[in-house]
């Protein structure tokens, strides 16, 4: 901050003509300091609190009122990506979050902003409730129509762990803009209580009362209204003037058949195209292979030039944690990681049965932290090491179902100096022992960790769990993944750096379209290879980067 000193000479008398209260000049010193005090009223109302405690206690705080202006005025509208219009209130996440997390890790397109402001005045036109939705929902009570309908919709049914939700939310809502349709969200059991609404003026969740809510639980592949059945008994063609189906399930699960997975070809896209409701249910994020769709690839190109981008996006524009969430992000921020002169995020899923620690994951994470220089050395020779100067202090987070993986590390850094002299603290928000997906108390403690990590300096994550993905996905954070571990034995080498921010879609189809023929879709595009961590799996990658 800006200190103002006076220096007072004792040798020579104070002048009181110079001193003498003039009104005029009294008036204009209240205006000057009102004006001063006003300005710092609101830098410091729109600064996180730990830093306006901060700078109203400490009087060697460095820093100064031209950084203050810098800092608030970071932009809340992440470049444009977000709108204007929401009560800040209601949801506090949307606007601080910009204050917490880094810089996007690219401008988003221009082209994306406008995609997402017509995205917006779409569905604000056809959202629920408005004239135009009760009208289609009248399609599908109906059972049948041959015209085109006002407005288009995908309903995505809520699946699965939260982030694996997340995930394919985030695809859904992709595919939703390519195809010009409108995304509603059921609602299943915690989505409200975890998450904002992300357009303005109209709801994104999917009404109560919508006609064919409580049938979500009984779809799957052997579901008359499935198109991969529909297609398997020659219930849908592409003639025209057929009657259609007012809508149509998408079974797009990691169980999904070969006739499900037509949906990555264009020819069924143009049936489905025709389709006023499609309802899908997904545990897979599957924007890579719409990059291998021709219909697709041109408006993806442009949506997104820096293809790697496309989760970091998405999730900051549409996950926005509700108050009760952004508040458990908050306090554990600010009481344990905010001193830290380094974060750094260990997200451990160990997949094996059985009660942890286990030595070989704890062998394989320490291996990877010392091989890349993540966290220091201990001395085991010297109980006590006083370097000169002041110490970096290293916050390391770890977010894990079992607690013996914290008391390993922690025990390690506080019963051992570190050979450089570093103070390194250990904390760990959260041990709930085992997932409990849609208990409300668990999930928002998950979603509270997932953006704990994603803020984060250097981040750690297992392979395999869409945990991981979306805390590096939303911090724009190039991760260490952990290898799978084989047979109870610590993988060699232990870890290895992301080469793109993207997730991967772990169960995608290896068929060719045009040829009608299995291939290795990994080959089709410089931009989308296989995954770091799975070998079969597919990731986007900007062209640039290499494996």
């Amino acid at each position: 901050m800006c200190e103002i000193s006076a220096v007072w000479s004792l040798d020579k008398p104070i002048s009181t003509s110079k001193w003498s209260l003039n009104p005029v000049k009294l008036i204009g010193f209240f205006i000057v300091g009102l004006m001063v005090f006003t300005a710092a009223s609101i830098i410091l109302k729109d600064l996180p609190s730990h830093t306006r405690l901060r700078l109203l206690t400490d009087p060697d705080a460095t820093e100064d009122v031209s950084h203050l202006s810098i800092t608030v005025q970071k932009d809340k509208l992440l470049d444009g990506l977000l709108t204007s219009g929401f009560d800040e209130r209601s949801c506090l996440s949307r606007q601080e979050s910009v204050l917490y997390h880094k810089e996007l890790r690219q401008k988003p397109s221009s082209y994306l902003i406008s995609k997402l402001r017509n995205y917006e005045a779409l569905h604000k036109q056809c959202g629920p409730h408005t004239v135009l939705y009760n009208r289609s929902v009248e399609l599908i009570k109906s059972g049948q129509y041959r015209d085109s309908a006002d407005c288009s919709y995908l309903v995505w049914i809520s699946y699965s762990g939260l982030g694996n939700r997340m995930l394919t939310l985030a695809s859904a809502f992709l595919y939703a803009l390519l195809t010009n349709r409108v995304l509603l969200v059921d609602p299943g059991v915690n989505m409200p209580d975890l998450f904002c609404e992300p357009f303005p003026g109209v709801s994104w969740l999917l009404p109560p009362d919508f006609p064919i809510i409580d049938q979500f639980s009984m779809f799957n592949q052997e579901s008359p209204h499935c198109y991969g059945y529909m297609v398997k008994h020659d219930i849908i063609g592409n003639s025209t003037g057929s009657i259609l189906p007012p809508f149509i399930y998408l079974h797009l699960a990691h169980d999904y058949d070969d006739q499900d997975k037509l949906f990555f070809c264009d020819q069924d896209q143009s049936i489905l195209h025709k389709i006023p409701w499609l309802v899908m249910r997904t545990d897979n994020y599957f924007v890579p292979y719409l990059f291998l769709m021709p219909a697709f690839e041109q408006e993806l190109s442009n949506l997104f030039p820096e293809k790697e981008t496309i989760f970091h996006f998405l999730s900051r524009y549409l996950f926005h944690p509700t108050n009760s969430v952004w508040g458990l992000v908050m306090r554990y921020y600010q009481a344990y990681l905010v001193q830290g002169d380094e974060k750094l995020g260990i997200q451990i899923r160990v997949f094996d049965t059985g009660v942890g620690p286990f030595k070989y994951v704890v062998d394989q994470i320490t291996a990877c932290l010392m091989n890349e220089n993540l966290l220091p050395q201990i001395n085991r020779e010297e109980p006590i090491l006083n370097p000169s100067g002041k110490q970096k202090t290293i916050a390391v987070l770890i977010t894990s179902l079992s607690l013996g993986y914290f008391e390993e590390f922690r025990n390690m850094y506080w019963e051992h100096p570190t050979v450089t002299g570093e103070i390194v603290g250990v904390y760990q928000p959260s041990q709930e022992e085992h997932q409990q997906t849609e208990k409300l108390w668990h999930e928002r403690k998950a979603l509270a960790e997932m953006y704990l990590l994603s803020l984060t300096d250097k981040l750690v994550t297992s392979a395999w769990s869409t945990f991981g993905y979306v805390a590096h996905g939303l911090g724009g954070l190039k991760p260490w993944i952990l290898y799978k571990p084989e047979n109870r034995t610590a993988h060699n080498p232990p870890c290895v750096r992301a080469v793109s921010l993207e997730p991967c879609f772990h169960a995608p189809p290896y068929y060719d379209c045009k040829k009608k023929a299995g291939t290795d879709t990994s080959k089709i595009v410089p931009h989308v290879r296989h995954c770091e961590d799975v070998s079969w799996g597919l990731k986007l990658f900007d062209q640039n980067n290499e494996l």
